[in-house]
């Protein structure tokens, strides 16, 4: 699966996007169970296991995901009232999955809106594919993660002095801690990226990955994945020289009043993307090359009614923000000696900031499973005086 995220992760445009290969690849699976001839070959190519394993491991997949705290995963089946799937088929598709709709497009529209709706929390409003009257099968997967950082960001104004977000006032997030070791330089083979994780408190990770200003937004992602695979080495913050290190990243010393541990100073942005992503743009990076060509059976397996791929999308969205919504307010006097503080001591900030476009990805942080990825380049703007 992290594979079809490398893949896909070197199509992403420019100008922002998010995307999730894990919510995809269930709905590939249970496609060459059922599929034949060139489209069972080509979608176990995209898959990268063989189609007569495909079901199961969707299963185990789905599963897996379904017993990770703050992570929810479904598969759907609507089929027209006319059609006939073969058992073996439709009962590999986990239980409850399957549902009817007729010539009324109007109400199993809705339907199917409301799953999608229901199943990933409000956050993506309707199904990416709209029915016709050609419609015969609708297979939607749906996946929606949540996480609360174990230590939140603190709300502020960040204005970038260069780069394509200058001169914009933005919702900053910072925070500071003493583990040095979540943020980290990579040389991928594109170039140097600067990488942070930012553990969530059930298992699910952010990474955030800013390149050198050179790179392209899938040569940032594709050197995300291998971080996360551990196929591309990084050099902890803690194990870096002095200076300008890395993207975003700098090592300095700075006086200190006692002595104190290395720190992590870290500024970004709170952002939202939303992407819809129409899948057959890329038919063989999903495998559906063949699947899409009418006339033609390509699925026997899953009936004996001709069947072929008509339309096949993605809609996804991704929020990063201090904590989701917080409210407080704290009110402190504070007693300090009548004079110049003492600078005995010097400490050593590890500083990362992300002010310019950056990759992230979400993470099972046990398996190291890609959940979504993203480039972000539209941050959220600042709304303060």
């Amino acid at each position: 699966m992290n594979g079809l995220t490398a893949r896909w992760a070197w199509e992403a445009p420019a100008d922002g996007t998010v995307f999730s290969a894990a919510g995809a690849w269930p709905l590939l699976a249970f496609l060459a169970d059922g599929a034949g001839g060139p489209a069972r070959a080509e979608l176990a190519q995209a898959l990268g296991v063989p189609a007569e394993h495909a079901a199961a491991a969707a299963r185990g997949l789905l599963t897996a995901l379904d017993s990770v705290s703050g992570l929810d995963a479904a598969v759907g089946l609507w089929a027209h009232q006319s059609l006939r799937f073969r058992e073996e088929w439709r009962g590999a598709l986990p239980v409850g999955s399957h549902g009817v709709f007729g010539d009324d497009l109007l109400t199993a529209q809705e339907r199917l809106d409301a799953w999608a709706v229901e199943r990933t929390g409000g956050l993506v409003e309707r199904m990416p594919v709209t029915l016709t009257r050609d419609a015969r099968m609708v297979l939607a997967s749906a996946l929606s993660l949540r996480t609360t950082w174990r230590q939140p960001f603190t709300d502020t104004m960040l204005a970038p002095e260069s780069g394509p977000w200058q001169g914009r006032r933005l919702r900053g997030l910072h925070r500071r801690s003493v583990r040095p070791d979540r943020v980290g330089v990579a040389g991928a083979p594109e170039g140097f990226v600067t990488t942070l994780t930012v553990p969530g408190d059930n298992g699910i990770d952010v990474h955030l990955v800013l390149g050198e200003e050179r790179m392209t937004p899938g040569q940032v992602l594709s050197a995300g994945v291998g971080v996360v695979e551990r196929t591309v080495a990084v050099t902890a913050g803690g194990a870096l020289p002095f200076g300008h290190v890395g993207p975003g990243l700098h090592i300095e010393s700075q006086p200190a009043v006692r002595p104190e541990p290395i720190a992590l100073d870290v500024r970004t942005v709170a952002y939202e993307v939303r992407t819809d992503h129409n899948l057959l743009a890329l038919p063989a990076l999903f495998g559906l090359t063949t699947a899409v060509r009418t006339p033609g059976s390509h699925f026997p397996g899953i009936s004996d009614a001709p069947l072929a791929i008509g339309d096949a999308r993605q809609s996804a969205v991704a929020q990063f923000g201090a904590l989701g919504f917080r409210a407080g307010a704290v009110t402190a006097v504070m007693a300090v000696p009548g004079g110049v503080p003492e600078y005995r001591y010097e400490t050593t900030v590890v500083r990362a900031t992300f002010d310019r476009p950056f990759a992230f990805l979400a993470v099972h942080r046990e398996s190291r499973l890609i959940l979504t990825a993203g480039w972000v380049t539209e941050p959220v703007p600042y709304q303060g005086r």
